[in-house]
C-alpha cells in the first residue's frame, strides 16, 4: 500500500504532466488482459501520447484549477488517462480506432481539447481530420511543386542560350533560316515561268529564235535602203553628166 509521501509524489506527476500537455481522455476498461493492454499502450506511445491508470481521488485533485476540471465528473469507476503534449488529432485517431475495435473490453469516458470537454462523437470527428504532420506534407509539396515549376522556367533560359550559341557556332543558325528564305522565291520563279509558259505556248528558247529572225529582218530591210538610196544616187550622177552645157548652165544660174 503506498504511503500518504507517495500518493503525493504521484500527485504532482500527473498534475504536471497534464499541465504541459494539450489533450488528454479519460477511458474506462473491464476484463482486458495483459496483452491487451500493453497493445493499447504500445498504440498511445507511437501517438506520442502518456498513459496512466489513476485513483478517482487522485485525478480529481490533479485536474482542480485545470482546463481539464470539466471532466472530471466522469473520474468514476476504473479511470485511465492518456494525454498528449503534442498534436491531439493524432491521439484522438489512436483512441477512437483501438475504442472502435476493443468496444466489448475499453469504454470512452471523455476527452478534454483545447480546454473544452468533448465525447466520443466528437473525438471522431478530430480524428477525421489530417494531423498536423500530413498538412505540413501537404502544404511542402505545394509549395515545392510551385518552386520547381518556377526553377523549371529559370533553367530553361540559360539552356536554351546555350542550344543557340552552340548552333551559331556549328553555323547552323543562318543556314537553315536562307534555305527556308530561298526555297520559295525559286518556286515562284519557276511557278511564273511554267505560267507564262502555258499562256503563251512557247518556251524561251523559241522566244529567243523569234528575237534573232526579227532582228536578221531589220538588218536586211536596212541593207535593202541603203542599195536603193545607192543607186537612185548613181544614177542621177549619170543624168548630170550626159546633160549638155547648155543645160548645166541653166542649172547652174
Amino acid at each position: 500500500m503506498k504511503t500518504r509521501e507517495q500518493k503525493q509524489k504521484d500527485l504532482n506527476a500527473l498534475t504536471e504532466q497534464l499541465n504541459n500537455s494539450k489533450s488528454a481522455m479519460v477511458v474506462s476498461f473491464n476484463k482486458v488482459t495483459v496483452n491487451k493492454d500493453q497493445e493499447f499502450r504500445h498504440q498511445l506511445r507511437e501517438a506520442g501520447a502518456n498513459y496512466q491508470i489513476v485513483k478517482n481521488t487522485i485525478a480529481r485533485l490533479a485536474v482542480k484549477g485545470t482546463p481539464y476540471e470539466g471532466a472530471s465528473e466522469h473520474f468514476k469507476g476504473v479511470t485511465a488517462i492518456a494525454w498528449t503534449e503534442s498534436d491531439p488529432v493524432v491521439l484522438s485517431k489512436a483512441i477512437s480506432k483501438f475504442i472502435k475495435d476493443n468496444a466489448d473490453l475499453y469504454t470512452f469516458k471523455a476527452g478534454v481539447v483545447d480546454g473544452r470537454v468533448v465525447n466520443l462523437k466528437q473525438v471522431q470527428e478530430i480524428a477525421s481530420l489530417p494531423s498536423k504532420e500530413e498538412l505540413i506534407s501537404k502544404l511542402l509539396f505545394v509549395i515545392n511543386a510551385q518552386a520547381q515549376r518556377i526553377l523549371t522556367v529559370i533553367n530553361a533560359v540559360p539552356r536554351n542560350l546555350a542550344v543557340v550559341i552552340k548552333l551559331i557556332g556549328e553555323g547552323k543558325t543562318d543556314a537553315p533560316a536562307e534555305q527556308k528564305t530561298a526555297e520559295p522565291v525559286v518556286e515562284e520563279v519557276v511557278a511564273e515561268e511554267t505560267a507564262q509558259t502555258s499562256e503563251t505556248g512557247v518556251t524561251t528558247e523559241e522566244n529567243q529564235e523569234t528575237e534573232q529572225v526579227s532582228e536578221t529582218e531589220e538588218v536586211q530591210a536596212e541593207s535593202e535602203s541603203e542599195i536603193e538610196q545607192s543607186s537612185e544616187e548613181s544614177a542621177e550622177q549619170e543624168v548630170s553628166e550626159e546633160a549638155t552645157p547648155d543645160e548645166k548652165e541653166e542649172k547652174s544660174e
